[in-house]
């Protein structure tokens, strides 16, 4: 639930240093540091952040999920729609929407920034965590499951989820985004 979210958003080691992984060198947004480069990307999408704001609390409430996780997905997937092409659709056609569900795996549904999108995936991202392995203490069950988002649950293999996400800090980073948005207003 909520409050375990809540305890589960206290560590993480941010995104990595690889320019790739946000969409533009570290040394542009100002920090070497991987949590304060997550915090600052995030804050930068906040102002596009807030167009999905009600979307997003309406999702969480309803789903039982933390929002400032949903926002950090926004912003980690899309940086808050504003990468995403006016299709809704990823460069290769494979994801879609601010939360880019993968085609392949799930019928997209809703409009690209759509309370119904943010639903879907959301959900989503609740069954990749509630599949994770019972025995990993309940905030590495989490962040597998931001990490199966990603690039699947069968890639989550040990406590070392990151190993087979895009830039080898998915998660990591998300998590960071998400305490930025936490202490936010999400």
């Amino acid at each position: 639930g909520e409050d375990q979210a809540a305890s589960d958003l206290k560590t993480s080691t941010g995104v990595s240093v690889h320019p790739s992984t946000v969409r533009r060198p570290l040394s542009a947004v100002g920090l070497k540091g991987r949590v304060p480069a997550s915090h600052a990307l995030a804050e930068e999408d906040a102002d596009r952040m807030k167009n999905f704001k009600n979307s997003i609390f309406n999702v969480a409430k309803n789903k039982g999920i933390d929002p400032a996780v949903i926002a950090a997905i926004i912003s980690r997937e899309t940086r808050a729609g504003n990468v995403l092409p006016s299709s809704g659709w990823n460069e290769g056609g494979v994801a879609f929407g601010i939360m880019q569900v993968v085609a392949r795996c799930n019928s997209p549904k809703g409009g690209k920034d759509s309370e119904e999108h943010i639903t879907q995936a959301a959900g989503i991202l609740i069954d990749f965590i509630n599949s994770m392995n019972k025995s990993w203490p309940p905030a590495l069950q989490y962040k597998g499951g931001i990490a199966a988002y990603n690039c699947g649950p069968g890639a989550v293999t040990s406590q070392d989820m990151d190993q087979n996400t895009e830039g080898g800090d998915y998660a990591n980073d998300v998590v960071a985004r998400a305490q930025w948005y936490k202490h936010h207003g999400y």
